[in-house]
């Protein structure tokens, strides 16, 4: 997208020399005054020339006091003529320039954005609650002055108070469109999957994927009013308090079935080592019947979540 965005080539003089030129002036206009006051009697015209002219010299002044403006490190200054656009100052330092130029203040910093957790429906219809960090900045200060509406007021809440925020039009450009694609890209992917679905990215596993997509679509909105987006990252993410209790006894559930499952393998693969074990060294003859036996007893003795209770066998192998 072409930006209009351009550097300010007007009359741009240096702000100590015109405070010191000021300074003087309005001294200058001052003895002017007092000397027309003074002759105004004797000479009446040379007088009231005098004062005349003294009060145009005073009028000037106050308007020059007014072209003087300092901008700081990482800010700009967008210059308005009458309405019309006529560039930006980058440039830190204490300058003058034309007092009916409008001054409109802006800051290129990198700022931070802590949006609270909102609730969104994931890809499966879950409600969930995510929530996100983003660092941005003005890249473009046409469009973050032109390019969208005038500020609003924004009702926030900090530590339970709700407090009244006068915000930049960027800047609640910056909340709402960040919103907009959180609600997006939570939508795209599910929470968490199992073991009986295919989907390998999710919201909870999907780390730097899930923030690069993030970035993306945000940068893709903000483009519109001249910001950057330098990092997006979630850093919050859970289900809603709902289905909060549900969706943890289903984790353990599946944490279970998990854990047995392997638990049977392992068993599996100790009794076979038992029998081939017993049957190559010769220790014991075993038919189908006893081996079975032999299997299901293992199988109970190594798969049960309670400690075995020995039983001691006096009689034969048989009995």
């Amino acid at each position: 997208m072409d930006t209009k965005e351009k550097i300010f080539e007007g009359t741009k003089l240096n702000g100590i020399g015109m405070l010191i030129f000021n300074l003087l002036f309005a001294l200058a206009a001052i003895a002017l005054l007092i000397f027309g006051i003074n002759e105004v009697e004797e000479i009446p015209a040379c007088g009231a020339s005098c004062i005349v002219l003294s009060i145009i010299m005073l009028i000037f002044n106050v308007f020059s006091w007014i072209g003087l403006f300092q901008i700081e490190p990482n800010n700009a200054v967008v210059m308005l003529f009458f309405g019309k656009y006529r560039g930006t100052v980058k440039t830190d330092g204490f300058f003058w320039a034309n007092p009916f130029l409008t001054k409109k203040r802006l800051t290129l910093r990198a700022r931070n954005l802590d949006a609270e957790p909102i609730k969104v429906n994931d890809k499966k219809g879950n409600p969930v609650m995510i929530g996100q960090v983003l660092v941005w900045r003005v890249v473009d200060t046409y469009r973050a002055s032109f390019d969208i509406d005038n500020a609003t007021n924004v009702v926030t809440t900090v530590n339970g108070l709700r407090a009244l925020d006068k915000m930049k039009a960027y800047e609640q450009f910056v909340r709402v469109q960040s919103d907009a694609a959180l609600r997006q890209v939570a939508g795209l992917f599910a929470y968490d999957n199992n073991e009986a679905e295919d989907e390998k990215l999710t919201l909870r596993s999907g780390g730097e994927e899930i923030n690069e997509l993030l970035e993306k679509q945000l940068n893709e909105r903000l483009l519109i009013a001249g910001i950057e987006v330098m990092e997006a990252r979630v850093n919050y993410l859970a289900y809603a308090p709902e289905i909060a209790a549900v969706m943890l006894r289903r984790q353990q559930a599946d944490a279970i079935i998990s854990a047995r499952e392997k638990i049977v393998d392992g068993a599996v693969g100790m009794v076979k080592m038992a029998l081939d074990k017993l049957s190559e060294e010769g220790i014991v003859q075993l038919d189908d019947e006893r081996r079975a036996a032999m299997v299901t007893n293992l199988m109970v003795v190594l798969c049960s979540d309670q400690p075995a209770q020995p039983i001691v066998n006096s009689g034969t192998l048989y009995n």
